[in-house]
């Protein structure tokens, strides 16, 4: 890291170099080794990995910790931060003991309601929204002082990002809603999964309008689908997922066993057609408990870092 960019995520987007994240899962275990296993797999493939914050209101690994362990295993962490579960007492202390860790890349998320998880009956925060929180952490950052006005020894150093979904109206409102978060202190974006091109397509001309052509950096949001049943799944249940019925008929089309092949070819054929769009930075893959499955999809489209660093 240098004084200039917070982090190599930072310094690839900020200097235009084509970037590759990917989600990793955050396993039920106990076990650092649990965790570091599965990041070791999607390491040589990507420029940074986003560790989640019990996503879908589920409890998993917690996401400091997660990061901490990344850390170790000198693989640059991006943490995700949600609103559901800390009020700004506890995001403020999370943010600055995660720097004292190494932590860098922060990514805030308004987080899943609880009624979508597995504990319906716990008790919702949401002290904050996606754009307060961002103010918050940004506050932090340029000021050296928590909203009370207490002052820190020093200015935390972050890169902070936020999330965009173009795929769900009101869809001419998307572009304004990215650039309300770049103002509040968003400096990368990472969409919701991209199964609709032509979609993607009219987002990004509207945002290159409003910017003049310089938007921030926007990562295509990206997933191999395990089957149709499995896509189907996610449409009806994860809020934000909008899977056209053609590519549910595409994958469909092939036996059970070979569905998940079907999959990672229909994920490899939309990054294809995102990564040469203007105002495209790169892509973040999603690939849940399917680790695996990012090294073919960034073989498969010539995004190997060698091949994106030459």
């Amino acid at each position: 890291m240098t004084n200039k960019h917070a982090s190599n995520l930072a310094q690839r987007l900020e200097t235009g170099l084509f970037t590759v994240t990917a989600e990793v899962t955050l396993p039920d275990s106990i076990e650092k080794e649990a965790l570091a296993s599965r990041a070791h797999i999607l390491e040589p493939y990507c420029d940074a990995i986003n560790i989640t914050d019990s996503t879908g209101a589920v409890p998993h690994f917690s996401n400091i910790a997660a990061a901490s362990i990344l850390i170790e295993n000198n693989i640059e962490p991006i943490i995700q931060f949600s609103c559901r579960d800390r009020n700004r007492i506890a995001t403020q202390a999370d943010v600055i003991g995660a720097h004292a860790m190494g932590v860098r890349n922060i990514f805030c998320v308004t987080g899943d309601g609880v009624q979508t998880g597995d504990h319906p009956e716990a008790k919702a925060v949401f002290d904050l929204d996606s754009v307060t929180l961002l103010t918050t952490i940004n506050h932090l950052k340029t000021t050296g002082k928590f909203l009370s006005g207490r002052k820190l020894d020093s200015k935390p150093d972050l890169f902070l990002g936020a999330a965009v979904n173009p795929f769900v109206p009101p869809f001419e409102q998307r572009a304004l809603r990215l650039l309300k978060k770049h103002r509040a202190g968003a400096s990368f974006f990472q969409s919701q999964y991209c199964f609709d091109i032509s979609r993607f397509e009219s987002f990004l001309l509207l945002l290159l309008e409003l910017t003049n052509g310089s938007p921030p950096p926007v990562l295509v949001g990206v997933g191999p689908l395990r089957s149709a049943r499995f896509a189907r799944w996610l449409r009806e249940n994860v809020p934000g997922v909008a899977i056209p019925d053609h590519i549910i008929n595409q994958i469909e089309k092939y036996p059970e066993k070979e569905q998940q092949k079907a999959g990672i070819e229909a994920c490899v054929k939309i990054v294809e057609g995102v990564k040469n769009l203007t105002g495209v930075a790169g892509i973040h893959i999603m690939a849940h408990n399917w680790e695996s499955s990012v090294s073919e999809i960034v073989e498969a489209t010539g995004l190997t870092k060698t091949g994106r660093n030459n």
